[in-house]
């Protein structure tokens, strides 16, 4: 999958844009002030959105290529963007570290992406808030482009998986919706996804 990736973001331009996801637009004044975790974040544009809002941030993905327009990106707009190259299924979160944790588009495989999710917990601060926006299965019977193929039925996401495996957090939005994406060449039209924000709470109950 690395060379898949490198593949895209070796292309001109950005795959997916340089405007950031809608729906963390929408809603990244919830974060926090302070450090930013970018899961999967690709080519950076969500990144370094959060940079020029002030936030900490640090972008993971597993493709060199990816990161390296992300360090460009920070550069020309004069923002710091902390880049690690790592595939998630090694990738260790830090407990208790990250104010704020973004998750755009990250689909994997069930068994790393539990393990991945399980991570997030721990790696929220007290009062640290997850973005999420990811596919769901209904993206097949949708026109737009965007998501695993059909062949990986297995990696898009449902509000029900996402409520047992962020066990932890309290979902402040969590919503399953149809909108339309214009985000570079690779999302667009039509789109069904799985929309969340959860919060992990700043004194843990009796």
């Amino acid at each position: 999958m690395k060379e898949f990736w490198n593949a895209r973001y070796a292309e001109a331009g950005f795959a997916y844009g340089t405007q950031a996801n809608e729906f963390l637009l929408e809603q990244s004044s919830k974060i926090p002030p302070g450090r930013v975790l970018c899961v999967a974040e690709g080519d950076g544009r969500n990144a370094l959105y959060l940079a020029t809002q002030g936030y900490s941030v640090t972008a993971v993905d597993q493709s060199a290529v990816g990161l390296e327009k992300i360090r460009q990106l920070g550069q020309q707009n004069n923002v710091e963007i902390t880049t690690i190259e790592a595939d998630l299924q090694d990738f260790n979160i830090q407990p208790s570290a990250w104010d704020g944790i973004v998750s755009i588009s990250a689909h994997l495989p069930p068994a790393i992406r539990k393990s991945l999710h399980r991570q997030v917990v721990e790696g929220l601060k007290p009062g640290g808030v997850l973005i999420l926006e990811a596919y769901t299965l209904k993206q097949l019977e949708m026109s737009g482009s965007g998501g695993p193929p059909a062949t990986q039925k297995d990696m898009f996401m449902s509000l029900s998986a996402l409520r047992e495996e962020l066990q932890g957090l309290d979902f402040i939005l969590a919503q399953e919706i149809e909108r339309v994406f214009n985000e570079g060449k690779y999302h667009q039209g039509p789109g069904a996804v799985v929309q969340l924000v959860a919060l992990k709470k700043a004194t843990p109950q009796e």
